[in-house]
């Protein structure tokens, strides 16, 4: 029996799973979204959720001194010097954890993911699921101070710049009109 064993098996081995489980929440902290199958989404809820602690106890007073480090050994070693184009991209993962996510929900106690169902899967019917950040919104970028005596750009000015006309779509002759409804009254050959 497996009473108190919690741990989703995912029909991997626990090397294959945690690696699986890391890039999941690697590719949730960059696109804020993922879609994935329910129980793949539901093993890696737990993941995010506790990286984004660690997160926050950077940013906390009386932050533990290897928070980094910890999430670091989640994503299997992006602290060292970055040698590789994949260790470059997970220290640019830890660094959006740290600076936006862990910050934008600073007030927030728990509860940080979300997961919407979607439709099943065609081919082997596996429940598809949306794994999404709560209530997260991009911080936005600090507006540049214009240096004195010049003026700043405003953003109606911007606004009201003549849109690029696109071009209509050209109507078919009554010939081709024709020549395509008679086609349709055929049928297959």
């Amino acid at each position: 029996m497996r009473h108190l064993k919690r741990t989703a098996k995912l029909g991997r081995t626990s090397t294959h799973r945690n690696a699986m489980l890391a890039n999941l929440v690697c590719s949730l902290i960059k696109h804020k979204r993922v879609t994935t199958t329910l129980a793949k989404a539901k093993a890696a809820r737990s993941v995010a959720e506790k990286n984004r602690h660690l997160g926050q106890a950077r940013h906390d007073a009386i932050a533990p001194a290897g928070c980094r480090a910890s999430a670091c050994a989640w994503f299997h070693g992006a602290i060292d010097e970055g040698r590789t184009p994949e260790m470059a991209a997970k220290r640019d993962v830890l660094r959006i954890l740290f600076e936006d996510i862990a910050p934008a929900f600073k007030e927030r106690n728990g509860g940080y993911t979300r997961i919407v169902k979607m439709e099943q899967r065609q081919g082997d019917a596996a429940q598809k699921a949306i794994l999404e950040w709560v209530d997260y919104t991009a911080p936005a970028p600090e507006a540049e101070e214009a240096a004195p005596g010049t003026e700043a750009e405003k953003p109606e000015t911007a606004a009201k710049a003549p849109a690029a006309k696109t071009p209509e779509p050209a109507k078919e002759s009554p010939a081709k009109q024709a020549e395509t409804k008679a086609l349709m009254q055929a049928g297959p050959r």
